[in-house]
């Protein structure tokens, strides 16, 4: 006879939050806040947790729990946001739907994705209705960080911790899908605990050597503007090559929503929140790799610096120092080609001494 399959299965490397997950789903509290990085399947556990809630049995091919995690059960309802950030609008309407009685049980799991990206007026009109849900409503909550403005309404809800997941879950992962060994190694050492990025860069026949290209930015560069700009150019054009795996996936969904459309129509289809979420993943898409090559560009001076070969130590220091600072400025949208060029302008040429 085979083996149930768990509804935990999608979940990696999150042993100690699966295991509080699981005892929770015995006598659930009013609401969850999972707090982790992204790309480390706390959406995934979010889903097996509402299976749980909603089918009270471990076995993911169970029609309610494999409706759950396929994000199609009626009692299940998932928040992302529109825009930016969650509106106030959208607060609203999370409080209307929390009021309403579930569909075929008792129970209705309503799953909020993003909630670091909660706007102050919405925390505001969602208070009160997290700490005091109707008896039916169990919220989970996902965020990367708690920020301020989310910390009254972190403290009403039980929270669980989720962490990078280490290299080695990953590869392991990526291999049980498919994935040659050694691609899926490359794949998890540069994802930087991500697992979605993972899958994208495992798809990516150029990883090896847009790695190799920036680890080389620094005895590339000569002194010269001229130069500069050739290597920021090249930079950039990798890493617009580099979205192909990720564009292809969003062409596949694309695809298979356009077939729905036809069969039930377009109203309440979710199209464009998947536009929106597409849109949201390439330009995070981009920012990672941008943030991945620079933390390759600071190993190339740090590595140096460890190995004394380099001819002025200070210099090098300096660099990283620079190379750091230009990746904070990242997560603020900056014009990248000026960044990158600023930044490779002020970097020291890696010259080993004679």
């Amino acid at each position: 006879m085979t083996a149930a399959i768990s509804v935990w299965s999608s979940v990696v490397g999150q042993v100690d939050a699966v295991h509080q997950l699981t005892r929770a789903a015995v006598e659930p509290v009013h609401a969850y806040l999972f707090v982790g990085p992204a790309g480390s399947t706390k959406k995934e556990a979010a889903r097996a947790f509402a299976a749980l809630l909603i089918g009270d049995v471990d076995d993911a091919a169970a029609r309610d729990a494999d409706l759950v995690l396929r994000g199609e059960h009626p009692d299940v309802r998932e928040v992302t946001r529109v825009g930016a950030s969650i509106s106030f609008d959208q607060a609203r309407e999370i409080v209307r739907t929390a009021s309403l009685a579930p569909s075929e049980g008792e129970r209705k799991v309503m799953i909020l994705d993003e909630f670091h990206l909660l706007r102050p007026e919405g925390a505001a009109l969602l208070l009160k209705t997290i700490e005091e849900p109707p008896e039916s409503t169990t919220f989970l909550i996902l965020a990367d960080f708690v920020p301020h403005d989310l910390i009254t309404i972190s403290s009403r809800c039980a929270r669980i911790d989720f962490r990078a997941i280490d290299d080695q879950h990953i590869a392991d992962r990526l291999v049980s899908e498919g994935v040659d060994p050694d691609t899926a190694s490359e794949a998890a050492t540069a994802a930087g605990g991500n697992i979605d990025r993972a899958r994208v860069l495992a798809a990516d026949p150029d990883l090896a050597a847009r790695r190799r290209a920036f680890a080389e930015v620094p005895s590339r560069l000569d002194g010269t503007g001229t130069r500069v700009m050739d290597v920021v150019d090249d930079l950039l054009g990798r890493i617009e090559a580099a979205a192909a795996p990720l564009a292809e996936r969003h062409r596949q969904e694309v695809e298979a929503m356009d077939e729905r459309i036809k069969q039930y129509g377009e109203r309440g289809s979710g199209k464009k929140a998947l536009d929106d979420r597409h849109k949201r993943e390439l330009r995070r898409h981009r920012t990672d790799e941008l943030l991945a090559g620079l933390t390759v560009i600071a190993g190339t001076y740090r590595d140096a610096m460890v190995a004394d070969t380099v001819a002025r130590p200070d210099a090098a220091a300096d660099a990283v120092h620079h190379i750091h600072e230009a990746m904070e400025t990242l997560e603020r949208n900056p014009n990248e080609p000026l960044l990158l060029q600023s930044l490779l302008w002020s970097l020291p040429v890696l010259t080993l001494p004679t």
